[in-house]
């Protein structure tokens, strides 16, 4: 990653609070506008890689079919906090992502983190 990316973090589960999803939203616009941009999950927020999720019964759209597009819109990178997979259960991701340990360094290694 270029020390001009954005870091977009998304820390809160994929269904029942729209705080993701514009998270999400924000990293699509800046990489529209060729921003570099990269997602990084941790915390409930890792839950957003599940595979064979189904939100219908929530009465909403499952979250995999717009990470899927991440990179039709220019998201560079998909990263997964290696604890937090841990913590959840989960070993295989959809789509895939590459598991880092976010430390100082990590986050340094971007120009702006965001968070919502």
């Amino acid at each position: 990653m270029t020390d001009s990316a954005v870091l977009v973090v998304i820390d809160q589960p994929p269904y029942g609070d729209w705080q993701g999803r514009e998270a999400l939203d924000m990293a699509f616009s800046l990489a529209a506008f060729d921003r570099p941009v990269a997602l990084l999950f941790r915390g409930p927020g890792v839950n957003w890689l599940r595979p064979g999720q189904d939100a219908g019964p929530l009465g909403q759209k499952t979250v995999s079919r717009n990470l899927g597009a991440a990179t039709i819109f220019g998201v560079e990178a998909l990263y997964a906090d290696t604890t937090s997979l841990a913590h959840f259960g989960l070993r295989d991701m959809e789509p895939p992502a590459e598991t880092v340990s976010p430390d100082a360094a990590f986050y340094r290694s971007f120009s702006h983190v965001v968070q919502l």
